[in-house]
Order: structure tokens, then sequence, then C-alpha cells
């Protein structure tokens, strides 16, 4: 049979393949438009499985809210910053965030597997294997996580275009703009300074034995003269100096070095007549703890010449 521009085109627009893996795909196939699509998406798994061992971490975060209670957030990583640039990447991350804030998948292994709302004839895995064969890199769904304020309202902040992302989930009696743009500036708070609990309350009992064996150390190594009783004294006011420092509401302000983001909150709920409690707060950083690959282009160069 013979294979037209017509039919090429068609099928590039059903798939968004390359014009010559059309063309090739219909070749193989005899002109059959859905057996092409297939030989595609096989053509696709085996191009992803090739490129499953090169390392991805760019890509971006992206959040998506639902009626102010119900928020997704999503890591997908790419091999290069120009591709998570790219629309045609950022369109999946968006999709890919639309459906986490649709699912009840407990884990990634559960999300992979489930229908691929833009096409449930495939899976999320589906979806991502062919825009892998699309892209031409190795793309990665990492992590995500969905929250819900049952009892006031989350509020997102992505940050140098996706390079950090943050949810922040508060109780409140009142949701209106003020306590949104407050909630928002708290969000910006966690996305500058990377706190790791909300509060004081959050902080086990482990971690502080810990930290206090660890100070306790320090401090006697660096004072080994000091008694006791001062040794204590000093423990105690680093202990405090590092809450300040990891729990969010006993963090510097940053926009107002006066406050701390707990009297930050209070400032603004007093203002609208409500109570306000930040709950929890979610912060994802692209590419946070990936190994990224340095290349050696000398190396390279060397090795290739066969120096």
């Amino acid at each position: 049979m013979a294979i037209t521009a017509g039919m090429v085109k068609e099928l590039r627009e059903m798939t968004g393949a390359g014009m010559m893996d059309c063309k090739k795909a219909l070749a193989e196939t005899n002109g059959d438009m859905d057996a092409a699509v297939e030989f595609l998406r096989k053509n696709g798994q085996a191009k992803a499985e090739k490129k499953a061992g090169r390392i991805a971490a760019e890509g971006i975060v992206k959040t998506v809210v639902k009626d102010d209670k119900v928020a997704a957030i999503v890591e997908v990583n790419s091999e290069t910053d120009f591709v998570a640039k790219n629309d045609e990447f950022q369109g999946f991350v968006e999709a890919v965030a639309n459906q986490v804030v649709d699912s009840e998948a407990a884990d990634l292994d559960a999300f992979m597997a489930e229908a691929w709302e833009a096409d449930t004839t495939k899976t999320v895995k589906d979806a991502l294997v062919e825009k892998i064969a699309v892209i031409g890199e190795n793309l990665n769904i990492r992590r995500f996580e969905k929250v819900a304020a049952d009892n006031g309202v989350v509020v997102p902040y992505i940050h140098g275009g996706g390079r950090i992302g943050v949810l922040v989930v508060a109780d409140t009696d009142v949701v209106n703009d003020e306590i949104k743009a407050a909630l928002k500036n708290v969000a910006m708070q966690v996305a500058a300074m990377s706190p790791k609990y909300v509060s004081r309350e959050e902080v086990s009992q482990d971690y502080l034995d810990h930290e206090k064996e660890i100070l306790l150390a320090q401090a006697k190594k660096e004072n080994p003269e000091k008694p006791e009783n001062i040794i204590e004294k000093m423990i105690i006011g680093r202990l405090n100096k590092e809450m300040k420092e990891i729990c969010l509401l006993d963090q510097v302000y940053v926009q107002d070095s006066d406050l701390t983001v707990g009297k930050y909150v209070d400032k603004v709920a007093k203002e609208n007549g409500a109570n306000v409690k930040v709950t929890k707060f979610v912060r994802f950083e692209t590419g946070e703890g990936i190994e990224k690959k340095v290349d050696d282009f000398a190396a390279e160069v060397a090795a290739q010449a066969g120096m």
C-alpha cells in the first residue's frame, strides 16, 4: 500500500511522533493506522528502556489546587534544563499534576498503574513512555503528594519557574484574599528557608536527644574547663537556636525581621477576625538528592580519539 503524506500527517497528529518515525511505522504495518500507532508505542517502549539508564536530574515541580481545599504537588525530571522549559514537557507535567489531584493512589507504583485520564486505554506509565519517545530524553515521574484542608485552605507557591514548589495547609474559619495572601507569603518563606517542621510540637524526642548528645560533645570539646551547669545552659541555648532555624513558625519572617512567622500569621489573623493555624507544608525542590552527572568533555574527546 502506498504511504501518502496525508497518512503520515494524520499519524503524527495522533501520536506526536517524528515524521520519519511515522513514515516507517506506516511502511512496516502496510498503512494500517491502528497497527502503526501500536508500532510506535512499542518503539517508544524500546527507546524508553534505552534511555532509562541516563540521569534525569533537571525538570520542574508543579502544583494544582481544587477549590482551595485539595491540592497536589509533583516533580517530574528530565535530563536537561532545555527540555524542562519545553512546552511539550510542561504540558505533560501539568497533566500529571491534574491526575494526581484526582487520584486515590497511595504510592508511585499504584499511580503509574492507573488509567491515564487523557486516554484511558493507556496507563500513566504508558503515557510517560510515549512522551520519552517523543521528546527523546529520559523522563521520570519522581514523586508526588496530595493534601487536603478539611477545615481551611491550601495555598500553593512556585519559585523559579518550577525549580521549587510549596503547598501550605492551614485551618482557618475565615478564607479571604488577605488570609490567602498571607499564607502565600508563608509558602514563600518555606521555599526560601527550607524548614523541616511546622512547629516544635512536631519535633520528636529522639531527634532532640540526638541533637543534645551532639551539642554536648561539641560544647565539652570547645570548653573543657567549664562546669556542667554552664555547659547545660550552653546546650539549651544552642538547641533553641537550632529550633528557630528548622521550625517554620519559629523562623524569623524574611519580609519583616521584627516578627517570627508564627507572629506574622497571628497578626494577619487578628486583622481579619480569624483563627488561623498552619498545620502542614510540603516542599519539593527539583533534583534534590539526585546525583547529577558531570561531563568531562576532555576525557570524552580523548576516549573517542583512542588517547
